[in-house]
């Protein structure tokens, strides 16, 4: 018998824990049915363990394996957990489980905190390009703008 390798990796994200799953289904929000028909919703678990699959794994969504439903239906899931703060949620209550079991000594956490040089940052009396960044500039036709400007007048459209 023939097993592909995305059905071997994807198993263990599509059967979560009952231990994790009680604390799982505290925050992933209650979906009522609808009265007017149309398709049912996917099964929670298939949920979660898709999201589970694509944020382990770094696969496309439209490329996870078909046992956790719709990649499209799953990725409209996640966008609408993240809005509603469900994934900020488990990792405080995460966080909160870790201090109680092993304790976490807050007084020596930060923030990401680099502060060397970067290895590419170049020196600092490096040597000057042959012609000056104007000396490009002088070149344009008279009817044509800089890109520059161009860019400035252009609006960004922006997200509902």
């Amino acid at each position: 018998m023939e097993v592909r390798m995305a059905d071997q990796s994807s198993s263990r994200f599509h059967q979560i824990p009952e231990a994790l799953w009680e604390r799982l289904d505290l925050v992933i929000p209650v979906y009522q049915s609808s009265g007017k028909g149309g398709r049912p919703r996917l099964p929670m678990r298939n949920v979660v363990g898709g999201i589970l699959y694509v944020l382990a794994t770094g696969c496309q969504w439209k490329a996870m394996p078909k046992q956790f439903g719709s990649g499209s239906a799953i990725h409209a899931y996640f966008q609408e957990w993240v809005e509603c703060g469900v994934f900020e949620e488990l990792w405080e209550l995460a966080l909160i489980e870790y201090d109680q079991l092993k304790g976490i000594d807050w007084k020596w956490q930060s923030m990401d905190g680099a502060m060397t040089k970067s290895p590419l940052g170049g020196e600092k009396n490096r040597e000057k390009p042959d012609r000056s960044w104007q000396a490009g500039r002088e070149t344009l036709d008279a009817d044509r703008r800089p890109w520059r400007a161009a860019w400035r007048r252009r609006r960004r459209r922006q997200c509902a």
